[in-house]
């Protein structure tokens, strides 16, 4: 069955290509992806990136060009020619490193940025065994390190104003801006690794991932929406004096409607996060039935030590009854596995708003449980921390 459903999505996948290309080039449908336009034309393949900051603009045009193959005449003036299929490249995050993995072309990864942010066993042994380079910062990468890997692409993350990428910019080496964390739906993220599949010569493989993920999401999005239970959800904690929540049209804020979960800031259109003081966070989901959270720590974070960064949490519904579940980032792979897998992420959603649907535990979020000391209770301390402000 499941390979059944590979082989009709990637059929699919053929059939809007087209059995022929036409002298004006063939567009890729795109089924989600509204930041990436892909037209194929018979020698190369033009891809162009929209400007997430700047409404109408191109972020950056490639002209794709099989390496064995001469430049075609007729490419646009303002493209970064990449030849391909990639086989060394810089990649400055874990996230992509992941994908590249999972596409079969992990042994492509030439160098990696911040490898202590990355936890993924195989790009560890490649960096130990010296088949791997660290390029130091993803922000600005070593240079001198670059020039002696001679990659053929680098990865990097555009961010808007970020002025540029300084001397990277002027090795000659085309600079892949990943800017799929952009898009406004999980699925329209994943959809890029279409494009990801193209540079490294595993198109098909990509697309066959992506059939997946798209029918397990849709499966999973049904299901939560069959269930006979609603609830309400709040994101995230406070950083410094600022609580960041996912807005609206973010690809998290979508997830969790796909969930068929309440979101107190549902109506709102940022597709990033909203910086929101305590106050206001308190106010919009001081009722929410559930309380989930990202953190980055070496010890799992008790409901002790979250009053103990700010004893307001006591307020919280979710808090006072029990129902917080957190992320550890530094001891789970979320950050490397889910933006191109989304359904492993919808399915934690859907295991913890919807515990009628039986889908087992959650494979990211657990919940938060009280210290070992038998002094404190979760309400105790809470109300002891309440009344000593």
């Amino acid at each position: 069955m499941f390979a059944s459903i590979l082989l009709l999505c990637a059929c699919q996948y053929r059939q809007a290509q087209g059995d022929s290309i036409s002298t004006e080039g063939d567009t890729l449908q795109l089924r989600y992806a509204t930041r990436l336009t892909i037209v194929r034309h018979a020698a190369h393949t033009i891809v162009k990136l929209a400007d997430p900051w700047n409404s109408g603009k191109t972020l950056h045009t490639y002209a794709l060009v099989p390496a064995d193959q001469p430049l075609p005449a007729n490419l646009p003036a303002d493209a970064t020619v990449v030849r391909t299929p990639l086989r060394r490249a810089v990649v400055a995050t874990s996230v992509h490193c992941a994908l590249i993995i999972d596409m079969g072309c992990g042994a492509n990864i030439a160098g990696v940025c911040e490898p202590h942010y990355i936890h993924i066993p195989y790009i560890h042994s490649r960096l130990d065994d010296g088949t791997m380079a660290d390029c130091g910062s993803g922000m600005a990468p070593t240079v001198e390190t670059i020039i002696d890997i001679e990659p053929d692409a680098i990865f990097l993350s555009p961010f808007q104003n970020n002025g540029g990428y300084g001397k990277m910019a002027d090795l000659g080496i085309p600079i892949v801006e990943t800017a799929d964390y952009m898009e406004t739906s999980a699925l329209g993220r994943a959809e890029w690794m279409r494009f990801y599949g193209m540079l490294f010569g595993c198109e098909d493989k990509a697309d066959s991932i992506f059939c997946n993920v798209e029918s397990e999401y849709q499966r999973l999005q049904s299901m939560a929406a069959s269930s006979d239970t609603r609830h309400s959800v709040l994101m995230d904690k406070q950083t410094g004096a600022v609580w960041y929540v996912p807005g609206g049209s973010s690809t998290i804020g979508r997830l969790i409607a796909d969930s068929s979960t309440d979101y107190p800031w549902h109506d709102d259109d940022h597709s990033g996060s909203l910086p929101l003081p305590f106050e206001s966070v308190l106010e919009a989901a001081g009722n929410a039935d559930i309380w989930m959270f990202r953190y980055n720590a070496p010890q799992p974070i008790t409901l002790e030590s979250l009053l103990s960064e700010n004893a307001g949490y006591s307020q919280f519904k979710a808090f006072s009854t029990g129902r917080v579940y957190g992320c550890n980032t530094a001891t789970s792979e979320f950050y490397e596995e889910t933006p191109f897998h989304p359904h492993l992420l919808l399915r934690d959603f859907i295991t913890i708003t919807h515990p009628d649907l039986n889908l087992g535990v959650p494979k990211y979020f657990q919940k938060i449980k009280t210290s070992p000391s038998p002094s404190l209770s979760p309400l105790g301390s809470a109300r002891g921390m309440k009344e000593g402000n």
